[in-house]
C-alpha cells in the first residue's frame, strides 16, 4: 500500500517568524499521522523551518531550483546548495513556474535529474489548462509532461519519484475537479510510467492531486483508488486547515 503524502506549497508566502510559529503550532496536531507531511517554503524559510522541525514528523521542501550545480546564474540556487543545510524535497515545473517564468519540460527534466544526482526527491507537477481540458486533450497534456520529465531516468531512480497531477484551471481558483475526474487523470499518469517502467513501478510510485484541496474535500479525494495524497497551497498556510487535511 502506497503511503499518503500531504505536502504544503506556502508559494511566495511566510517569513521566518511566521514558519517557526507555523511548524511549533503544527507539529503536536500532526505528530501521530502516518501519512509524510511535507512544508515547502520560500528559500528564506528554510533554515528556520529545518531547523524547528527537527524532531519532528514534519519534513521541509523548496519551492524550485536550478539545474546546474553553480555559476553565474543571479538569483538562484543550486540543488546542491539545498542539500547542504538538509533540504529532503523540492517542487518541479509548478504550473505557475511554466505559466510566470518560462518553465518549459525540457527544464522540467534537467532539474529532476539535477535534484536526483543531489540526493533531493522532486515533486514533479504535470497538469493541462481549461483550454486544454475542453478541447479533450487533457489525457494527451499530461501524459506527455510525465513522459518528457521522466526521460532518461532508470528505474532505480524511480523510488525517489513523487508527480503530483495539478490541472491549472483549478489552482487557486476555488474550482476542484472531480474526485472521479482526479482520479481518472492521475490513473492516466500511473499508466503512462507503467508503460514507461514496469507495473510495479507504477504501482509504487506516490501521485498527489493539486487543486484548492480543502479540508472539507480532502477525505473524498484522498479516499479514491489512485490518489495518493495532495500538494495543497492556499490551504496550507492555515495550521487549523492544514491539520485537517493531513488528518483526512
Amino acid at each position: 500500500m502506497r503511503k499518503k503524502v500531504i505536502a504544503g506549497n506556502w508559494k511566495m508566502n511566510m517569513l521566518p517568524n511566521e514558519a517557526i510559529a507555523f511548524i511549533e503550532q503544527i507539529t503536536p496536531m500532526v505528530k501521530d499521522t502516518e501519512n509524510e507531511v511535507i512544508l515547502c517554503v520560500p528559500y528564506v524559510d528554510l533554515f528556520y523551518s529545518l531547523l524547528s522541525a527537527q524532531n519532528t514528523n514534519i519534513k521541509v521542501g523548496a519551492q524550485n531550483m536550478h539545474w546546474e550545480e553553480k555559476g553565474a546564474y543571479t538569483g538562484e540556487v543550486s540543488g546542491q546548495m539545498l542539500k547542504s543545510i538538509g533540504v529532503e524535497y523540492v517542487i518541479i515545473g509548478h504550473s505557475e513556474r511554466r505559466q510566470y517564468f518560462a518553465e518549459t519540460d525540457k527544464t522540467v527534466n534537467k532539474k529532476v535529474k539535477a535534484a536526483l544526482a543531489n540526493g533531493l526527491k522532486p515533486i514533479i507537477c504535470v497538469g493541462e489548462t481549461l483550454e486544454q481540458r475542453e478541447q479533450g486533450k487533457a489525457e494527451e497534456i499530461i501524459t506527455k509532461q510525465t513522459m518528457l520529465a521522466l526521460e532518461g531516468l532508470i528505474k532505480e531512480q524511480m523510488k525517489n519519484i513523487v508527480l503530483a497531477y495539478e490541472p491549472i484551471w483549478a489552482i487557486g481558483t476555488g474550482k476542484t475537479a472531480t474526485s472521479e475526474d482526479a482520479n481518472n487523470s492521475i490513473k492516466s499518469i500511473r499508466n503512462k510510467v507503467a508503460e514507461l517502467y514496469g507495473k510495479e513501478i507504477a504501482e509504487k510510485i506516490t501521485i498527489l492531486y493539486g487543486g484548492s484541496v480543502k479540508a472539507d474535500n480532502a477525505k473524498e479525494l484522498f479516499s479514491t483508488t489512485d490518489i495518493d495524497g495532495g500538494l495543497v497551497g492556499g490551504a496550507s498556510l492555515k495550521v487549523e486547515e492544514f491539520s485537517k487535511i493531513v488528518l483526512a
